[in-house]
């Protein structure tokens, strides 16, 4: 087994210059180069809590399929869009970002990734092949992340997600050119989908050339992620962080208002969840009589029932972590 460093303490983050970490899956195929990818994967996570895959073997053909689907829904007349349904959960959503007053400036399709059902009948083969694709990768750096962590069974992360009853999601966000006339006003920092971490485990990101994607660094500054059409972005979820004890830290993130005059900007996310009742609690290789746990257990559906009375940009943890006269 190739492992990275034993030391279950999270390593102290950093202030440097900044770049999100680019990870190379073609090394997987070398030995040594298996040792450090696995390396870099942890660092990652510990660090930052997202990182760019490329080579990442999911075929260009999938991708561009669905973006092109989710195009060509998104132009369609408001009426036809509103005939997918209200977000309540699945379904398509324009500007009202969940019950709690967010707001931002897009629109939105919301699938379960595992019920056909939620699919626009009109590209629901695209959306399976998508899924199909991503959550495998998805899968693939779970299990480097538990061999990174010296856990012996190192699907204790993507079991979740590959569990019949997962509760993944697949979201198309579709940012339109911003029309400035009817604002009065050019701001660069009119926000598009407000501050949040995502709460499951793990985020496959992909968007097309056109920017927006922003990052929270440990020391207060919003940071923006260039746009890279042929890789995905990867990030750290409220989930991972639990069951990691903390070692790896979910990552708060954004999106501006598209402030090209003339392209969309479009982003898939595939939200890799676990079933609605299995329990979320850190994983006993990550908790010792010197690092205990940080949190309470909790299932998955009473995670997201805390979503829901909850503000976009809230901390949702906070009422999980266990009180020092807990432990």
């Amino acid at each position: 087994m190739v492992v990275a460093s034993p030391n279950p303490l999270k390593r102290s983050k950093k202030t440097k210059a900044f770049g999100v970490p680019t990870i190379d899956l073609s090394l997987k195929h070398d030995n040594h180069g298996e040792y450090c990818l696995i390396d870099q994967i942890v660092s990652a996570c510990e660090e930052y809590g997202i990182f760019k895959v490329v080579n990442h073997g999911v075929p260009f053909d999938t991708v561009a399929a669905l973006e092109r689907r989710g195009l060509d829904f998104f132009r369609q007349p408001d009426a036809t869009k509103h005939r997918a349904g209200p977000p309540n959960p699945f379904g398509y959503g324009s500007r009202t970002i969940g019950p709690n007053g967010d707001m931002g400036h897009l629109e939105y399709l919301l699938l379960h990734a595992n019920i056909p059902s939620t699919h626009p009948p009109n590209f629901s083969c695209e959306v399976n092949d998508y899924v199909g694709a991503v959550s495998e990768l998805a899968c693939e750096l779970l299990d480097l992340m538990a061999e990174g962590l010296w856990v012996p069974d190192k699907t204790v992360f993507s079991r979740l997600i590959r569990d019949v009853q997962s509760d993944s999601l697949l979201r198309l966000n579709h940012y339109p050119p911003f029309d400035w006339s009817l604002h009065g006003d050019r701001d660069p920092d009119r926000i598009g989908f407000g501050e949040h971490s995502d709460p499951q485990i793990l985020t496959i990101l992909r968007s097309n050339d056109v920017a927006g994607l922003q990052i929270s660094m440990p020391d207060g500054p919003w940071l923006p992620v260039p746009p890279d059409p042929n890789a995905f972005y990867v990030m750290v979820g409220d989930a991972l962080q639990v069951l990691t004890n903390g070692r790896f830290t979910s990552v708060k993130h954004r999106a501006m208002a598209n402030i090209s005059s003339s392209k969309s900007r479009m982003s898939i996310m595939f939200f890799g969840a676990p079933p609605l009742n299995a329990v979320i609690s850190p994983i006993k290789e990550m908790v010792s009589a010197l690092n205990p746990s940080l949190y309470t257990p909790f299932t998955w559906d009473e995670y997201k029932r805390a979503m829901r009375t909850s503000r976009l940009s809230d901390c949702r943890l906070n009422q999980f972590k266990r009180r020092n006269d807990d432990q």
